[in-house]
């Protein structure tokens, strides 16, 4: 399985070979793929909050682009030489490059999103747009 799971230890191989067999034919379980960073996107009255899981990404690796009210995190991570060079037992962290997009809605303020980076967790504040209030307007009947 692609997620932490709680792992028994058994003696019996028979057992363990069992449990094997589930977590390959059980697969991720529609878990969403770890291919692609996790967010939370909250809601205030000020604005929108996104927050991207990155571990082991470094800010410079990671970027932010907006067009045509389409937000945009992405980024490109390559092998290092020296990790090309190193023959792998387990392997089971995902570094890798990615793409997410997210439509933004129309009241938010594009020139005023600010981002942080910060213990592997990229925090993308979008401010709300100051909305004109509907005035009402009487109308007069003769």
């Amino acid at each position: 399985m692609k997620y932490l799971t709680t792992r028994r230890n058994y003696d019996s191989p028979v057992v363990s070979a069992f449990d094997s067999l589930f977590n390959d034919m059980l697969g991720d379980w529609g878990m969403y793929s770890s291919k692609f960073p996790a967010v939370d996107i909250t809601e205030n009255d000020d604005a929108y909050i996104l927050e991207a899981e990155l571990p082991g990404y470094k800010q410079k690796e990671v970027k932010v682009n907006i067009e045509k009210h389409v937000l945009k995190l992405s980024s490109v991570k390559e092998t290092k030489k020296e990790e090309k060079d190193k023959k792998r037992l387990v392997s089971e962290r995902c570094y890798q490059s990615f793409e997410r997009l997210f439509s933004l809605p129309e009241d938010v303020d594009e020139e005023k999103i600010a981002g942080e980076f910060a213990d592997g967790i990229l925090t993308l504040t979008l401010p709300k747009k100051e909305v004109a209030k509907p005035k009402a307007i009487e109308v007069k009947i003769k």
